[in-house]
């Protein structure tokens, strides 16, 4: 098998989800053929980098991380597929991803656990559905968790998000101070990564993809990170082309600022769908 063997959700229609099993980074995901999420042309395959667009899985940590890589292991080891596409009587495309923890796991992290990842691809909207279970018996774990969304859009700086009016943020740009954002909705002016604290259940991303909307509805993902690194931090990502940054923004939802406490025997669940309006 190689290092960035994947599986693809076709639900027909040139309507199509690609999973990388490196990370189970969704890699792709074309609706009527058209492509909704930004992948860096220098993105590398090679099935130890965590791959540069789509939709990485942080988990079980967000950010740096002293024992173990940037934004935890998740996003750059194997999964496994629980259940292989399979087509349901609505006509929607259903898939299963699992990872487990293992001796190079609990190397960095040494906890019992299992997560799961189901992905349903409808006509016009991909759901996704994460269940982490601590299945030792005795002890709990803290975690944290995000999916890691890069949209592709024609310009950044035309985009406006909705969803995040009122809410405090963190600012890394700004040595992690906390704001609070007062305007209706957001648009990027310079480099950008916020953390953004109980935000909205629903974001509405404008001009995205041929100028339409996205609709991103979340399910237990109380923050929202909002990430473009602009001019200047894209030349210092290897894998970024430096002429990139303009087609990318990343809206990820997730559980970052309060890790989860999960009690053995325990699970946490949350969703988010995405929406081509």
């Amino acid at each position: 098998m190689a290092a960035t063997s994947c599986v693809l959700m076709d639900r027909g229609n040139n309507t199509t989800c690609t999973i990388n099993l490196h990370g189970a980074t969704v890699v792709s995901w074309r609706v009527n053929n058209q492509e909704q999420l930004f992948v860096s042309k220098e993105a590398v395959f090679d099935g130890k980098k965590a791959i540069r667009g789509g939709i990485p899985f942080v988990f079980p940590q967000f950010g740096e991380w002293v024992s173990g890589p940037q934004h935890g292991f998740a996003r750059i080891i194997r999964w496994n597929v629980e259940k292989a596409p399979e087509r349901m009587p609505s006509g929607d495309i259903e898939a299963v991803f699992s990872l487990y923890d293992s001796p190079s796991t609990r190397n960095m992290w040494n906890y019992q656990f299992r997560v799961t990842y189901k992905l349903v691809l409808k006509e016009k909207e991909l759901h996704f559905n994460v269940n982490v279970h601590n299945i030792n018996k005795e002890v709990s774990f803290y975690f944290t968790i995000l999916l890691h969304t890069y949209l592709k859009v024609p310009d950044v700086r035309r985009c406006q998000i909705t969803g995040l009016s009122g809410c405090t943020f963190v600012d890394k740009t700004r040595d992690s101070t906390i704001y609070q954002e007062n305007r209706e909705t957001v648009v990027l002016t310079e480099r950008t990564d916020r953390i953004y604290r109980n935000t909205s259940q629903e974001h509405i991303v404008t001009n995205v993809v041929s100028g339409r909307k996205m609709r991103i509805q979340k399910y237990n993902f109380p923050d929202t990170v909002v990430w473009n690194p602009w001019a200047e931090k894209a030349k210092e990502l290897g894998d970024l082309g430096p002429e990139e940054w303009p087609n990318m923004l990343c809206v990820e939802v997730g559980r970052v600022t309060q890790p989860i406490m999960l009690p053995p025997g325990t699970a946490f669940e949350a969703c988010q769908s995405l929406h081509v309006m």
